[in-house]
């Protein structure tokens, strides 16, 4: 029966060699993980006293744990294309939170992933968990495990942990992490809880509007054209009542005309001009403009700040942060950032010259790289702006919900005065005729 050498770890993380018999690498690496222990390399004996061939190579296995011949481990982590789907942002704040506190206990990393993957209620999440525990088990990094769900964890997420990895400081980077999604997360719902009431208002005025054009207009429609005798309509009156005339007849035809244009719309907005364009009315709105500004500095500052205290080089940062800034314009400033950085150059200059930042925050960046102090620099920026976004939600509900009434009151006043006008010609004509 052939024999294996292997290296291998307790779950204390002591390293141990031996050989074993088996009929194949597989059965090889079933008994040794039966012993108790996490093999890190394995391979067919050389002659070498416990030392599988090429054990130098096989070391620290590729990520997602592939390792293909010269006689090294091949353990392939095969991922199920289900488990690619997205996880709640809520769910991997508390995963994160919770793996931070565990290893900030001084629980092994690979345990503490095995207690989450028991308890996480979250299956998609779960799976994941057990697949990244194989993969640290068969020898890869916390990082490069992560890195086999692009879809569940981001580049923020896995490029944070491998400096942390690098730096010995995983748990801080984990409760940053933590810290970093809670705060984010915050501000969306803010800005989501800002905008429920415009849109409950805006479908209420549809769905008024619909029911007033389909059910009520055509019965005036007929005593109109009953008592006016063909005499022609108020201008306004006519408007209304074409509308209601295109809605019953045609509704199928309105209804596939918007569809239409939304998907033009998502189609456009998805292309690099539209994406860019999208976004420089974004940030010029009325109103909403002022919020949007804000937010994306907010979020820009936090995850730049945060990486660069996590110890991420300044260039991979500054190309993660364009990458996950969520609008093209702050993107394209960032590209600048980047590539005046790379020349040797500072990050103001390009900062001021883009026009997206305030003079506030162009200032403090400036004052940061003169000090040294750049990452404290951007979490203060981040924090003001938190504050900043709040005031501007409520400031920006507080205008938007009597607006909304008043839109809901003018669509609904023209609909009744309309109906009205003829009324008054009418009775003007009735009384005229006794």
């Amino acid at each position: 029966m052939p024999k294996f050498a292997y290296v291998a770890v307790d779950s204390a993380g002591k390293e141990s060699r031996g050989t074993i018999e088996a009929p194949n690498q597989a059965q090889a690496v079933a008994k040794v993980r039966s012993q108790g222990l996490f093999p890190t390399a394995i391979g067919a004996a050389d002659g070498a006293a416990g030392a599988p061939a090429g054990a130098a190579a096989a070391k620290r296995p590729a990520p997602g744990g592939a390792k293909k011949g010269g006689g090294k481990m091949s353990m392939e982590i095969k991922m199920p294309k289900f488990l690619r789907g997205r996880v709640k942002p809520k769910d991997l704040t508390v995963l994160t939170r919770q793996l931070a506190t565990l290893v900030d206990a001084g629980l092994p990393l690979l345990r503490g992933l095995h207690v989450l993957q028991r308890q996480t209620p979250n299956a998609t999440l779960r799976e994941a968990l057990a697949g990244m525990c194989e993969a640290v088990e068969s020898g890869s990094t916390f990082s490069e495990s992560l890195a086999n769900y692009p879809k569940i964890f981001s580049n923020l997420y896995i490029n944070m942990v491998r400096a942390g990895e690098a730096g010995g400081v995983l748990e801080v980077v984990l409760t940053r992490l933590a810290e970093f999604a809670e705060k984010a997360e915050r501000i969306k719902n803010k800005v989501k809880g800002a905008m429920v009431y415009p849109t409950v208002t805006f479908f209420a005025a549809i769905g008024i509007t619909s029911f007033l054009l389909v059910a009520v207009i055509p019965k005036f429609k007929d005593i109109f054209n009953d008592l006016l005798e063909g005499k022609p309509l108020p201008v306004v009156t006519q408007f209304v009542m074409n509308a209601s005339n295109l809605l019953m007849h045609n509704g199928l035809a309105v209804l596939g005309a918007v569809a239409v244009f939304v998907v033009l719309f998502k189609i456009f907005a998805k292309t690099k001009t539209g994406s860019y364009t999208l976004d420089v009315v974004k940030l010029k709105a009325p109103m909403f403009g002022t919020l949007v500004r804000r937010t994306a500095v907010s979020r820009m500052t936090r995850t730049l700040g945060t990486l660069l205290a996590s110890g991420v080089p300044v260039l991979q940062a500054l190309t993660i942060v364009r990458d996950t800034t969520g609008n093209a314009v702050i993107s394209r400033a960032m590209q600048a950032v980047h590539d005046a950085v790379k020349e040797g150059e500072s990050m103001t200059a390009p900062l001021a010259a883009s026009k997206v930042f305030p003079p506030m925050v162009v200032s403090m960046v400036e004052v940061g790289e003169e000090t040294g102090a750049l990452p404290d620099m951007l979490t203060r920026i981040a924090d003001t702006y938190d504050d900043e976004v709040d005031n501007a939600v409520a400031g920006l509900t507080s205008v938007i919900e009597p607006l909304m009434i008043i839109v809901l009151a003018v669509i609904v006043g023209t609909i009744v005065i309309a109906m009205f006008m003829p009324m008054i010609q009418i009775i003007g004509t009735l009384g005229s005729a006794t």
